[in-house]
């Protein structure tokens, strides 16, 4: 690779949302449900592809967590990237599934690179990293919900987990007991409520086009996740499904049993989609990134998203569109968008999991968004699930050069935050906390406790 100018950052839209991603593969192990019939048996993480881009680093490293992390941390490095504010990303079939003692020296040797120094023990290598010069102030591990329990929940704070993903695929019994998903809509349910009770971020994967649906029926089942209370995830990751080799769904399409969604069907049905997804969901990713040697049908279009926004974007739908990515500033200020500086607090309330969820997002009069907060009240308490400022990430201690990050909206959130849980009459707050974003909050008068969360007295 061509090393950038001393003043160039190589690709740029990487750290625009605030943060430096790191992704970590854990090694290859087989779902114990057994196998989804679109996802394929190669010999590497369920549900990859041995040319995906993760699993040729992961494989090159024997799938080491260490060297994944250090590998990733001096690539943005060398393209000029900012790199004291991580999110992990613990990614590769079912991490929950693993037993303990592989998923607590996995978790800590991302934080032992992350240090630049090994720890005796995972407590330690946290405590390290509560002042390191790369920091982990966000955690995600992508699993399943039915591996969602109390007791997996307690092992996810031990690691310092923000964020959990779940792959939901589809709101259906029926077709999850076609696709052999192992699970059914109750264990969605379920897990929601729990994650959010605990104050993790939620995200879904969801499916286009799985066998038994339809594009009517998809785009209901996009309608019920926001009208319904048990549902409303905060992110999503949409995948069309494709036919991949070694999956048992490329014998249906061989036998005339399958055929996936066309392009001109997947963009129709993402195009009413956008326009029903709530102004506190973010939209994490549209398409999966496998290798077209891989694929025997489906769309093959992997940048289908950039396209397709950049179309939405100059069309009269633009100001239609409320989903949290669409709106960032830091893509805005990229795609030479003039920003009035000029903002102020919108609040959302809604009602989701047998609780009342508070979006606080800092926006300007085209809808911009600066900042947001999370709140969650539920059973006379009250959490914090998320705090984000938007814009390029600027490392710890970095003066701001335009609006965006360190321009004090965290502190402006958080103080309408406290103001809502005092009138609602809670005299404590809690706030799920990287390792890595303690330290700020300690400034702010709050305190770790003994399940990692930053709390304070009101």
């Amino acid at each position: 690779m061509k090393l950038p100018n001393a003043d160039e950052i190589r690709k740029p839209s990487k750290t625009l949302a605030g943060v430096t991603p790191i992704a970590v593969m854990c090694k290859p192990k087989k779902c114990k449900h057994g196998t989804c019939i679109y996802c394929p048996s190669l010999n590497v993480p369920q549900s990859y592809t041995p040319k995906s881009p993760p699993v040729l680093r992961a494989e090159r490293l024997k799938y080491d967590s260490y060297g994944q992390v250090v590998s990733r941390l001096n690539a943005f490095e060398a393209m000029n990237h900012p790199t004291s504010k991580i999110e992990l990303i613990i990614m590769g079939g079912n991490f929950m599934e693993f037993p303990a003692l592989y998923q607590n020296n996995f978790i800590k040797k991302c934080y032992d690179a992350l240090n630049g120094k090994k720890s005796k023990s995972l407590e330690d290598a946290k405590k390290k990293n509560e002042k390191a010069k790369h920091r982990c102030v966000a955690l995600c591990i992508e699993t399943r919900p039915d591996t969602c329990s109390d007791l997996e929940i307690k092992r996810m704070l031990e690691f310092g987990c923000t964020r959990v993903e779940l792959g939901v695929q589809c709101l259906d019994d029926k077709i999850y007991k076609k696709i052999n998903r192992g699970h059914g809509v109750r264990e969605v349910i379920d897990a929601t409520k729990r994650l959010k009770n605990n104050g993790f971020k939620i995200g879904y994967h969801m499916m286009l086009g799985l066998p038994g649906s339809n594009p009517k029926d998809d785009y209901s089942m996009f309608k019920k996740l926001f009208s319904d209370e048990n549902f409303k995830p905060d992110q999503l990751k949409i995948y069309p499904c494709q036919v991949i080799k070694g999956a048992v769904l490329e014998k249906w399409y061989k036998q005339g049993k399958y055929k996936p969604y066309s392009q001109k069907q997947i963009e129709k049905l993402l195009e009413k989609i956008m326009l029903i997804v709530p102004n506190y969901c973010r939209i994490m990713r549209i398409m999966r990134e496998i290798p077209p040697d891989y694929l025997t049908a489906g769309i093959h279009r992997i940048d289908l998203r950039r396209d397709f926004e950049s179309a939405l974007k100059s069309s009269s739908m633009k100001d239609k569109i409320k989903e949290i990515r669409f709106r960032e500033i830091g893509f805005a200020l990229r795609d030479g968008v003039d920003v009035d500086e000029k903002v102020f607090l919108k609040t959302t309330r809604y009602g989701a999991s047998g609780g009342d969820e508070y979006f606080l997002e800092i926006v300007n009069k085209d809808n911009i968004l600066f900042g947001l907060l999370r709140l969650r009240i539920f059973n006379g308490k009250a959490i914090i699930r998320e705090i984000h400022v938007y814009g390029k990430t600027l490392n710890i201690g970095e003066k701001a050069g335009e609006i965006g990050q360190h321009s004090g909206f965290g502190k402006m959130l958080l103080m309408n935050a406290e103001k809502i849980v005092k009138k609602d009459g809670i005299n404590e707050l809690k706030i799920i906390s990287g390792v890595g974003v303690r330290e700020y909050y300690r400034k702010l008068r709050y305190r770790v406790d003994k399940y990692g969360y930053m709390k304070k007295k009101l």
